[in-house]
Formats: C-alpha cells, structure tokens, sequence
C-alpha cells in the first residue's frame, strides 16, 4: 500500500499532507512515450493519459519506486533511470476521493517496447484500460487529456535540449 501520510500539505491543520510520488518519462529508442489509458472507474467516460508511475511504499527511495511502478504498470525492466526532470504538487479527484500529490518525473530509456502490464493492483485493473508508445506529434493531437498538461511542451524541450540541469518546478495542477 502506498504511503499517503508522507510529506507535508500546506499551512492549515486540517490540510492532509501529500501522497509522496514517483513518475517515469520512459522513452524508447524512436523518442516515443509510453503513457497509460485511464479512467475513472465510476464513470468510464471520464478517460486520460498519464505516466507510469505512483506512490512510495516504505521507506523505498523515489528512485525505487519509479522502478518498481514501472515493472509493475508496464513489465518493463530494462531501463536506464536518468535524472529528475519536472516536480509538481497536484490535487484530483479519483475514485471517490481527493488525491494530493507531491510528483517526482524520472526520464527513463529503454530498448524494451512490449508491455506486459501484470502488477496492476485491484483499483488499477478497474481503471487502465491500457498503454500506448505516443510520438511527440501525435501526442499533441490528443483529445484526451494528458498529464501533466503541459506534457507535449515539456517533452519537446527535453527532445530538443536534454535534460534540464536542475529539476523544473510545475506549476500546481488541481482538477
């Protein structure tokens, strides 16, 4: 289970502190993305894309947990876990529920393009329909949403110049 208790959430008392957060930016060869197809399982018609990824269990680093949320939301193993690229704080409602966040994105590369997607836990399996290997271009055509929102912008800096020197901070999303 991931820790949600981890972190620390604003000012005010009755304020929960934020789910603390690991996301892959997993790249293949061809500079694709993989993102995962989701939706909320309450209403099937509410869907996005979004990166790999989720919450610390224990007290595994962000590295690890990038990780082990890739192997298990993917089945992807063979990766080469590069720098910390963006961090954002972020609230959505999901399942009955708000989720506060504080988001780490690790750039990731691999060789390996089959998906195997067995870890999924119960709550996953009842909202990812599915993963895709986006192109930049294509991405930009999405009509779904994508998060984070400014993900096309973002993956094009990074395409373009590298990875940033130190990590960006994004702006606070709340859906």
């Amino acid at each position: 289970m991931a820790d949600e208790t981890s972190g620390t959430g604003g000012t005010g008392a009755d304020e929960t502190p934020l789910r603390k957060v690991a996301r892959v930016v997993l790249l293949d060869p061809a500079d694709r993305i993989l993102l995962l197809h989701g939706f909320e399982p309450d209403d099937p018609s509410l869907t996005w894309w979004f990166t790999p990824g989720g919450g610390l269990e224990g007290d595994e680093s962000r590295e690890q947990a990038a990780l082990r949320e890739l192997a298990e939301e993917t089945g992807i193993t063979d990766v080469r876990l590069g720098p910390l690229l963006w961090r954002r704080t972020c609230s959505f409602p999901f399942y009955g529920r708000r989720w506060d966040q504080d988001e780490w994105y690790y750039l990731a590369r691999t060789e390996q393009t089959t998906t195997r997607p067995e870890g999924l836990t119960e709550l996953e399996r009842r909202s990812v329909t599915g993963l895709r290997w986006w192109p930049v271009e294509e991405l930009a055509g999405a009509t779904e949403p994508v998060y984070p929102t400014r993900l096309v912008e973002l993956l094009r800096t990074l395409l373009d110049e590298g990875p940033p020197s130190t990590p960006v901070i994004l702006e606070t999303e709340r859906v």
